[in-house]
């Protein structure tokens, strides 16, 4: 398993870089730096702060368009939302989960619901 710094920037990378290609402009670069969880949490707000600048209309506009990826040394496309189903959101968990899981046995106490969080549309019934 790749360190959880490693996971954190894969998982950085899977939603700034998807989402740009998404949005029809070229993924930024950022280096791979962070050694302390105070820069990993730095990275994922300067990654959540960069998303917010991509412009929602094109992403919206981009269902049936090509997708031109890197996979290694080769290039691979395909239909944008077959990239963001197939490609970004899987590996984006993927590199998510193994980050949690790499806290969590090192002994920091979070549980399932912090991985989760409070799914969207859902309510207390009174």
């Amino acid at each position: 398993m790749l360190p959880l710094a490693r996971q954190v920037s894969l998982a950085c990378d899977f939603a700034k870089n998807g989402t740009a290609r998404i949005a029809g402009i070229d993924p930024p670069k950022f280096e791979d730096t962070e050694t302390t969880i105070d820069e990993l949490k730095a990275r994922i707000a300067k990654t959540l702060d960069l998303i917010g600048t991509y412009d929602r209309g094109a992403i919206d506009a981009a269902a049936g368009k090509t997708i031109e990826f890197p996979v290694g040394p080769n290039k691979m496309k395909m239909p944008a939302e077959n990239y963001l189903l197939h490609m970004v959101l899987p590996n984006f968990f993927f590199h998510t989960t193994a980050a949690y899981a790499i806290i969590r046995e090192a002994g920091v106490d979070i549980g399932k619901r912090d991985f989760i969080g409070m799914p969207l549309g859902i309510s207390p019934v009174a």
